[in-house]
């Protein structure tokens, strides 16, 4: 199916389904916003200027979502690789509640995993319990380090679905991660950008195939400190360090053509958000950081095949 145009209107101009009162409480009123309607199947990002909270540490890749006819929690999870958790922790809402057509959501580019405190839990037995950090877990849920937890309460944990990602050796099962790529894309068609990417680290060899939120993304060993390249032009959206739901320090770019790449656990960066990249400028460098047990690359394409589960790569 095709993405239609999305609309962008001012703030102002759409209501909280629930109540009929505008987010303006949470939000710029002279922002302006992307949103996904009709039958648009693809995320798209907007900068929003909103309060401190979970939007404001994510608030250069939220998606806004406008429920269609039709639509489920799971189905919108499914569509943006995130978990069902992570859409109603974002938009205060209860499991079970129904959505309406028209209700405006807002989608977070990191999946999580929903905590439920109990007796004796601090933030810090928390965060290493997922293996977190807890500075990630205060930004995530927008809270304060020396806040009074009660049982009962309900915390997101950043990256806490993330499988431990591998390092620079190749899983024992890397001979039959090509068939199974191919078979996932067979089930669930995405165009295909043959000639598009580059691939951004080239002297490193597959250690994994797709996997990850919405299995956009593979695994490339190297050395650490390897130049990583950007696999094509475009802005760079975010360059960061630190936890990240688990992809450490990355980088995220956006293309021309509607697609974004991201580019994981590096150990330093070579870029800097805002920066305008050209195809094969280095962005940054191999590394472990976040959830990873091993110097690697982890590599997803937004709306796009990955060329690295075939090793198309353009030349």
């Amino acid at each position: 199916m095709n993405l239609l145009q999305a609309n962008v209107l001012s703030i102002a101009t759409f209501k909280d389904g629930k109540d009929d009162k505008t987010k303006s409480n949470q939000i710029d009123i002279n922002s302006e916003v992307n949103i996904i309607s009709d039958n648009a199947l693809l995320p798209q990002t907007s900068s929003l200027g909103v309060s401190p909270s979970i939007l404001d540490y994510f608030s250069d890749e939220v998606s806004v979502y406008v429920v269609r006819k039709g639509d489920s929690i799971s189905q919108i999870a499914d569509m943006f690789g995130v978990s069902v958790n992570t859409i109603l922790v974002a938009n205060d809402m209860k499991k079970g509640e129904k959505l309406v057509i028209g209700d405006v959501l807002f989608i977070l580019p990191i999946s999580g995993l929903e905590h439920t405190i109990t007796k004796g839990q601090t933030l810090q037995s928390i965060a290493k319990l997922y293996k977190v950090d807890v500075s990630d877990i205060v930004l995530y849920n927008g809270i304060t380090q020396d806040i009074k937890l009660a049982i009962g309460d309900e915390l997101m944990i950043p990256g806490g679905e993330m499988a431990d990602e591998g390092g620079d050796k190749p899983a024992s099962n890397l001979s039959s991660a090509v068939s199974r790529d191919k078979n996932y894309y067979d089930i669930h068609p995405i165009q295909n950008l043959a000639g598009y990417f580059i691939n951004p680290l080239p002297t490193g060899r597959k250690t994994q195939g797709l996997h990850g939120p919405g299995n956009r993304g593979i695994d490339i060993g190297a050395p650490k400190g390897t130049p990583i390249y950007a696999s094509a032009s475009g802005v760079v959206l975010i360059a960061k360090t630190g936890w990240s739901g688990g992809y450490g320090t990355m980088v995220i770019i956006q293309h021309a053509n509607g697609t974004k790449t991201l580019y994981a656990h590096m150990t330093k960066l070579g870029t800097s958000s805002g920066a305008e990249v050209s195809r094969g400028e280095i962005i940054g460098y191999v590394g472990s950081t976040g959830r990873s047990t091993g110097p690697h690359l982890h590599f997803e394409v937004f709306n796009a095949r990955n060329p690295g589960t075939d090793w198309s790569w353009a030349k």
